[in-house]
């Protein structure tokens, strides 16, 4: 039942809302007073009489409203924010348990060295600073995919913090499998977005250590569909080719053109969207990459604010009790009158 924009848990209680005429009810001694006549009229102490009969229908009525439960329902309100949506795309294959080396060259000999931190692995590196990316930004609404060989829609986009992280957190349990498929991750999040009303920046950011080699459909239905939702692509790659972004081969063991990493590059920078590769090969470079994100991604967004139940009950009872006091202090009065009389006489 809505009553003035309130719901009531309790309506049935209303079936008492007869009580409040009460007060009106009270019966008096009737004396008889010889020479009535001589009595004059005091329109002020029936004033006062009324008014205190109303005050105490008043706080009867304030009860029993009180019982009747009235409440706010929870609804949605929407406000001008400033962020993005981010569809977090990780991938759980077997490569991301590996530990996460940074390669330095030496100054002397130019061999490479590993600098390699205990259990950091490229999987707990990147939950820790997608973790600290989604605690920095209080309006952006996430979603998360994880996939290997199949991509599972683990979160669907959301404003609940806690749940995505909830979502990360507990993708760092098991061990993964030795398949990659990017190419389904990424057509289930632009799918994802379809279904969304656009509210502000629509994001995807893929976090892998490897590529794919997408078929001629497979590359048709990302390029459609990241056009058409207007998706900015960011890739976080963790691997060991270097100078992926660069459209110059070098001669460098850990880069050919053959590489599936290359390809996918290649693949993402010829769709037109707007795309970004970022080569992180150590804790510090991952760190500034999501930072660098971060301050990109503050554009005007539409936010969709959850506002809890609210009951209503409190000013009842406050109103209640308040119009209580007034009468119990009219009566302490009343009886101070009459002993002070009584004493006169």
């Amino acid at each position: 039942m809505t009553l003035f924009d309130c719901q009531l848990a309790q309506p049935m209680m209303l079936l008492l809302l007869p009580l409040v005429l009460l007060p009106w009810f009270t019966r008096t001694q009737i004396k008889t007073i010889a020479y009535a006549n001589f009595i004059v009229a005091d329109p002020i102490s029936k004033l006062i009489g009324i008014s205190l009969k109303s005050l105490a229908s008043t706080v009867i009525f304030c009860l029993i409203l009180t019982l009747a439960g009235p409440y706010i329902p929870e609804k949605i309100v929407q406000r001008v924010g400033s962020g993005a949506e981010v569809l977090l795309l990780v991938d759980r294959s077997r490569s991301m348990d590996d530990p996460f080396v940074s390669l330095t060259k030496k100054a002397v000999g130019g061999s490479t060295s590993r600098s390699v931190g205990r259990e950091n692995s490229k999987r707990r590196v990147a939950n820790e600073y997608l973790l600290e990316f989604i605690n920095k930004r209080p309006d952006d609404r996430f979603g998360f995919i994880l996939f290997s060989n199949k991509a599972l829609d683990i979160l669907p986009l959301t404003y609940n913090k806690d749940a995505i992280r909830a979502a990360i957190n507990a993708s760092s349990l098991g061990k993964g499998i030795s398949e990659t498929n990017i190419a389904k991750a990424l057509i289930k999040a632009a799918e994802m977005y379809s279904t969304q009303t656009y509210r502000g920046s629509r994001t995807v950011l893929l976090v892998s250590d490897g590529g794919q080699e997408l078929s001629p459909e497979e590359k048709q239905t990302i390029a459609t569909l990241y056009q058409q939702e207007n998706i900015t692509l960011y890739w976080i790659y963790m691997g060991r080719i270097k100078n992926l972004a660069s459209t110059i081969p070098v001669n460098d063991d850990g880069w050919t053109a053959s590489r599936p990493e290359k390809k996918l590059q290649i693949f993402f920078d010829s769709i037109n969207i707007p795309y970004r590769v970022f080569e992180t090969d150590s804790v510090a470079s991952f760190s500034a990459t999501m930072d660098t994100i971060d301050k990109q991604q503050h554009q005007t967004l539409i936010v969709e604010e959850v506002m809890p139940q609210q009951s209503r009950t409190a000013p009842l009872l406050w109103a209640a009790m308040l119009m209580t006091l007034l009468l119990l202090m009219t009566q302490l009065y009343t009886v101070w009158g009459v002993r002070k009389a009584h004493k006169a006489s």
